[in-house]
């Protein structure tokens, strides 16, 4: 076995995007080299065309929100008007989009991040951390002069969460013509997950250029206030994840209005009482969360069950019900650790729960 061009198999299959003068670098070999290596690839049928696409590892393309997110947890009882004694803070890096993202890469599956940082130290930690867990940035924009947004949570002393501040600037940037320099990755991923940080035109644009392309689009609501940046129009979304918060501030609370503007899936999560599942034409299906262990943390257990989902979606799009399934596993999970995405999934854990899931 050629162990240089296994090994830049590897390094393709963690970042489709990379340039051969990375990969040279890396191999410690010549980009001539590097070039007779992807040539022969290519004529093996491992490598196909450009931007190194491999055969049946289309991307998952997450494009949103990427943030430092602080945790503070209190020691006491909240009491508003007056300072309140708390542990942390605890920083980890954050964004509905970004944490989506990472839980899909952790479970071995291809996937590319397309957001906006700052070119401050919040921003270069975010993309050295994803780069450490194979996330593709090629798509990410690092704007000169500007800060990284931030995301700060209060938990009670149980680890539930009572307010959260959110500062993402940034990503209110993220405007159509901005997303137009990544139209090239968009039209070769296999499924695209937007978050609604996104400016409400960019949202629409995405939605666009869905109904002309087979790639399923999913929809992650990231809050009540938020809910505004959801189109009129929402033909071309494949399935919509939002809370029943989020659902109310739409004013028609309902999967079945939904239904009527274009979504052909709804998820409404609940919290501990489980989600509802809509697909139009179907009547809607309760499931119950599994059994959790004690709660430790709840930030990030919502991101985690958007990215169950859209891993079931990824294989099958049309089974809705199973994907669902496998997103409140990884939700559970996902409570009872500290971390806003669970140091210990993995492409094993991945196999195991799908397994269950078609026994």
């Amino acid at each position: 076995m050629d162990s240089k061009k296994e090994q830049l198999l590897a390094l393709l299959r963690a970042d489709p995007f990379i340039s051969q003068q990375a990969l040279a670098e890396k191999l410690a070999l010549s980009r001539s080299a590097i070039a007779g290596h992807i040539a022969a690839l290519t004529r093996e049928g491992r490598v196909l065309g450009r931007a190194y696409v491999l055969p049946q590892r289309a991307a998952l393309v997450c494009i949103g929100g990427a943030n430092i997110d602080r945790k503070l947890r209190l020691l006491g009882a909240l009491q508003m008007g007056t300072s309140n004694p708390a542990a942390g803070p605890l920083e980890t890096p954050g964004g509905v989009a970004r944490n989506v993202a990472e839980n899909l890469a952790r479970l071995g599956l291809p996937t590319q991040l397309i957001c906006a940082v700052g070119d401050d130290a919040g921003g270069r930690d975010l993309l050295a951390q994803a780069a450490e867990v194979g996330l593709s940035t090629q798509g990410c924009w690092v704007a000169a002069g500007e800060t990284t947004g931030s995301y700060t949570a209060v938990l009670d002393d149980r680890g539930a969460m009572l307010m959260a501040l959110a500062a993402m600037p940034l990503t209110d940037q993220l405007t159509p013509e901005l997303l137009r320099k990544s139209t090239a990755q968009r039209l070769q991923a296999a499924l695209i997950v937007l978050d609604l940080n996104l400016p409400v035109a960019s949202v629409a644009l995405l939605l666009r250029e869905a109904q002309n392309h087979s790639a399923p689009v999913v929809a992650v609501a990231v809050s009540e206030p938020k809910m505004n940046r959801l189109p009129q129009d929402l033909r071309g979304l494949q399935c919509l994840i939002l809370n029943r918060g989020e659902l109310q501030a739409l004013g028609d609370p309902s999967p079945a209005a939904l239904h009527q503007r274009g979504v052909l899936q709804v998820i409404v999560t609940d919290g501990a009482r489980g989600v509802v599942c809509s697909q139009a034409g179907s009547p809607a299906q309760h499931l119950t969360p599994p059994d959790a262990t004690a709660v430790i943390d709840v930030t990030g257990a919502g991101d985690a069950f958007a990215a169950g989902v859209c891993a079931g979606l990824w294989q099958q799009p049309q089974d809705l019900l199973r994907a669902a399934r496998l997103g409140l596993r990884l939700a559970a999970l996902t409570l009872q650790t500290e971390a806003t995405v669970h140091p210990d999934i993995s492409p094993a854990w991945l196999a195991a729960q799908l397994e269950t899931l078609t026994a």
